[in-house]
């Protein structure tokens, strides 16, 4: 069974299962400010669940690819999309600043 290391927390879930979900079930701090009320739901349209995750995860989907490539995001970072990655093996997701979460100040680590 895959784990999630998240702002403080380990996650246990089952493979395939999609990480924006797996976060906000759990209590994870995975939008910033005002795009805890104004997202996309996971449609990958908004881009305000791009986090850094290292681990076994999905290869990235269109949607993710072409929403990362527009501003304030870019394509050369390496951010996902939580709501576009499903969880294949143990993974470890970092948030940063921003709006977006596109800022290179980390906001949280998988430790806290």
């Amino acid at each position: 069974m895959p784990t999630v290391q998240a702002q403080g927390k380990t996650i246990e879930c089952q493979r395939g299962d999609n990480l924006r979900q797996i976060l906000l079930q759990n209590g994870i701090d995975l939008h910033n400010g005002g795009a805890k009320v104004i997202n996309c739901r996971g449609l990958g349209t908004c881009g305000t669940c791009a986090v850094l995750v290292e681990g076994e995860v999905s290869p990235i989907t269109w949607r993710d690819k072409a929403r990362r490539s527009l501003p304030p995001h870019s394509p050369t970072k390496n951010l996902r999309l939580a709501c576009q990655t499903k969880i294949l093996g143990d993974a470890r997701v970092t948030k940063f600043e921003g709006f977006w979460g596109h800022c290179s100040q980390i906001l949280w680590k998988p430790e806290g």
